[in-house]
């Protein structure tokens, strides 16, 4: 998609603290981080919403999740604990139409969220 930034920060048009990449799953800082840690996992590839990944993507899908639980360990917060959220729609709270995982720690998280 032209106008997506994340897509502009997988294709490195844009800048980003890039903290782990291979070559489906890009992971970054977020520039307005909620959490001592925040960090946005995402495809390389565009996908609008979780609602566009289907039985096709589940190896991706499986991707996203592996490569969460990869940084939580070799940055030393898994034992702690973490927050994986993906936010799908304007009610969801998806602020940007490109598939993201947000990987919350480095602080007691409360729930509900919101």
């Amino acid at each position: 998609m032209p106008d997506c930034i994340f897509c502009k920060i997988a294709n490195k048009e844009m800048p980003a603290e890039i903290i782990f990449e291979d070559e489906q799953v890009l992971v970054f800082k977020d520039v307005k981080p909620v959490a001592p840690v925040h960090l946005l996992l995402i495809p390389k590839k565009h996908y609008t919403s979780l609602l566009d990944l289907g039985e096709a993507d589940a190896g991706l899908a499986g991707s996203l999740q592996a490569t969460a639980v990869r940084i939580a360990r070799d940055f030393g917060f898994a034992e702690q604990g973490f927050r994986v959220v993906c936010n799908c729609g304007r009610d969801g709270g998806q602020l940007v139409a490109h598939v993201h995982y947000h990987l919350l720690a480095g602080r007691a998280l409360k729930w509900p969220p919101g």
